[in-house]
């Protein structure tokens, strides 16, 4: 099944003979769309934005979720019935089930999952996320944003630009955007803007016309077991943008540049001259980038300025909010993907300058002060693997401003702590003071032997470093933040005339409840403690308490 593509060539010439403009239907309006389609684990950050989109687009759609959340509040609100635990009983279950005509389950849960045997002995299609993904998107101008990191700063920032530009496209982002309403934007345009994950197979069906590569590293090694197995991975779906397409990438990554290596040496043994390959824009910081960051300067307070260059010339004034050269090679990646849809670039320019970040990426949690008369301000972010860190790090040291830098990491998974224990290790060089809590097992049951003080222990820069068990964390930040006031070590200068910490809680599980519940300590004076295991079979953050 294939949808419309429009012209990139320019329109013909207007006069008598020319032929009408093609009319461009309208991806929703497809009739196969109609049918019901019933999400398992529908409430998640992985399902929910497509039940959404389908939803939009004429479908019908119902779903269930081991809880309530948010999420199944929103989908609620919009008409969509949600089952929240379990079924009544299996004459339930199966009335349930048998009106879909397709049972899309998320991948958290196992083949073995009671709702997932139930529909298969009604005898009804079960797909997984990355088998639903190609056929929603089939009809669409597919543009998938794929990258071991940036991808969705990336996403975001396109969809943003692509909005204002008229192109009103349908998106799916890994996080919400405030700016766009959630994780899910429902455009009635046929561009849909695709937040492409490589763990699980995720992006391996789709048919991209346009795809971007933010950077290509070592990640997930659970699932990879090597640098080599990721780029074979991503070189597998650069070679699925449809011939004529354009693949937007960072040149300045080695990663990316040995992805693009190997398409060459696929391609030789039966190059054609009439089968044209997919047009590579690079973009990034070094001499020879088609689309050229020069001259960036960090902002005070956050945020960065730089000169755009397109094939060397001048195109403008690039300004962000938020901190970070990382950030600017995300917006660089959205600016040269909308000029490959027709956006002008100084309109997107100027779109960039207004984005203001997507939850849990350089997220503002608040700001208070400790005992003391410390102040504090707290950020939240994803960053869970060592380039990651690195990066935040870099731009938290560039908006501080002359306050401290506190880093708060929590590691994430086991098997990406055993794999990059070194790298981790030479990550937080930008910080003044690190805390280790304990690991977040996420999906994995085997601790590998390992427990947080042993990368605690390895860290030499800065020296203040440590192992704080998570039920400690909250006590121990506000007496450490009381500490520093009463010793009047309250930083030289910060943004907004304050001074004191910029405190970050780095990672991809419960640290985000971290900055919430330190802020509701600092309010009230006191101290507490998080609930959790520190043991080292059992590292797992379980949450905060009532």
């Amino acid at each position: 099944m294939t949808g419309p593509h429009s012209d990139d060539a320019p329109a013909a010439p207007a006069g008598p003979a020319a032929a009408p403009p093609p009319v461009v239907p309208d991806p929703r309006d497809r009739p196969e769309r109609a049918r019901r389609v019933h999400f398992l684990g529908i409430g998640g950050a992985g399902l929910s934005p497509l039940a959404q989109i389908h939803l939009a687009a004429g479908g019908q759609v119902s779903g269930s979720d081991q809880e309530y959340s948010p999420r199944v509040a929103m989908l609620r609100e919009l008409g969509v019935p949600v089952r929240v635990g379990p079924a009544a009983d299996a004459a339930a279950l199966a009335a349930e089930l048998s009106a879909a005509d397709v049972v899309v389950a998320s991948s958290a849960l196992r083949d073995d999952h009671p709702e997932i045997i139930a529909a298969r002995e009604l005898g009804i299609p079960v797909r997984r996320r990355s088998d639903w993904l190609p056929e929603l998107t089939a009809p669409y101008r597919l543009v998938a944003v794929a990258g071991s990191h940036g991808k969705t700063t990336t996403a975001a920032m396109l969809t943003l630009v692509l909005a204002a530009g008229g192109v009103d496209p349908t998106a799916v982002i890994g996080a919400d955007v405030a700016q766009l309403g959630g994780s899910a934007v429902t455009g009635r345009g046929d561009v849909f803007v695709l937040e492409a994950d490589e763990y699980g197979g995720a992006f391996a069906g789709l048919d991209p016309e346009l795809a971007v590569i933010t950077n290509v590293e070592w990640e997930h090694p659970d699932l990879f077991p090597d640098e080599a197995s990721v780029r074979a991975v991503f070189a597998d779906f650069a070679a699925r943008v449809r011939p004529g397409g354009r693949l937007v990438v960072c040149g300045d990554h080695p990663g990316v540049a040995a992805v693009l290596a190997e398409l060459d040496r696929r391609a030789e043994p039966d190059r054609r001259a009439d089968a044209p390959r997919a047009r590579v824009v690079d973009y990034g910081f070094a001499p020879g980038r088609t689309w050229r960051a020069v001259d960036y300067v960090p902002l005070p307070g956050g945020g960065s300025t730089s000169t755009v260059l397109r094939d060397g010339n001048r195109v403008g004034e690039l300004t962000l909010a938020l901190p970070g050269p990382h950030i600017a090679l995300d917006a660089l990646a959205a600016l040269a993907t909308a000029a490959e849809l027709g956006v002008p670039p100084t309109d997107a320019l100027r779109t960039l300058g207004t984005y203001a970040g997507a939850a849990r990426r350089f997220d503002v949690v608040g700001r208070a002060s400790a005992p003391g008369g410390t102040r504090v301000e707290i950020v939240d972010d994803y960053a869970h693997h060592p380039t990651e860190i690195r990066a935040t790090l870099r731009a938290a040291r560039d908006r501080a401003a002359g306050r401290q830098v506190w880093a708060v990491a929590q590691p994430h998974t086991f098997s990406r702590l055993a794999a990059l224990l070194d790298d981790f290790a030479t990550a937080f060089g930008d910080a003044d003071r690190v805390y280790v809590t304990d690991v977040y097992a996420a999906r994995e049951t085997d601790n590998l032997g390992l427990h947080a003080s042993d990368l605690a222990g390895r860290i030499r820069r800065p020296a203040a470093a440590g192992y704080v068990a998570w039920p400690d964390l909250p006590g121990r930040l506000v007496a450490d933040l009381a500490d520093l006031g009463g010793r009047g070590d309250l930083g030289d200068a910060a943004a907004g005339g304050t001074h004191g910490v910029m405190l970050l809680t780095l990672g991809a599980g419960t640290i985000t409840m971290l900055g919430p519940r330190l802020l509701d300590l600092l309010a009230a004076g006191g101290t507490d403690a998080f609930s959790g295991s520190s043991r080292a079979g059992g590292q797992d953050a379980t949450g905060l308490p009532a």
